[in-house]
């Protein structure tokens, strides 16, 4: 996963930096998540890394892939990663690409796990207070996960807060151990 990681960067900072110019992050954003999506799909994964399948073909199936509404930065990025078999690095890619984007536009994508279904009172409670313990615009993503029993868990980045009944019990069971 690493290596993978450290193999996508160079591609996913070109992309960034060409999108940056073009003023179009989102745009860019959308393609490689859907290209991500795409070659994450067993049979087209098998058709790529498939060798009886010359480059010409991938590159005519990923353009096809692509649709009208892609540019032409974009097309001629997608051919660079065909010819360097690089398609499979496309989550990798998205996944940089995201980061630097929340990074050049000042957000951060937050998920919040809770027993139930937060109301939008309290969304937006834990909207202004991580905004201003970050400094930052917040993205929120809510799920619900009945395992928790109570309270919630705050995944940010790297950081999680984590104020779910099921910790707080376990904590108390360690500490009356």
């Amino acid at each position: 996963m690493s290596e993978a990681i450290t193999t996508a960067r160079p591609y996913a900072q070109a992309a960034f930096e060409e999108a940056q110019k073009l003023g179009d992050l989102k745009g860019w954003s959308e393609i490689l998540l859907s290209l991500a999506e795409t070659v994450s799909n067993p049979e087209v994964r098998a058709v790529v890394t498939s060798p009886r399948v010359l480059k010409a073909q991938i590159d005519k199936l990923m353009d096809a892939f692509l649709g009208s509404q892609a540019k032409a930065q974009q097309r001629n990025f997608v051919r660079v990663l065909v010819d360097n078999q690089r398609l499979l690095l496309l989550p990798e890619i998205v996944v940089i690409f995201e980061s630097l984007r929340a990074e050049a536009e000042k957000t951060v994508n937050v998920v919040v796990d809770s027993a139930f279904e937060l109301t939008t009172a309290q969304q937006e409670k834990i909207i202004s207070s991580l905004k201003a313990r970050m400094g930052r615009e917040i993205k929120l993503v809510c799920k619900v996960n009945k395992g928790l029993l109570g309270g919630v868990v705050i995944r940010a980045g790297d950081k999680v807060i984590d104020g779910s009944a099921r910790t707080r019990l376990g904590e108390m069971a360690n500490a009356l151990a």
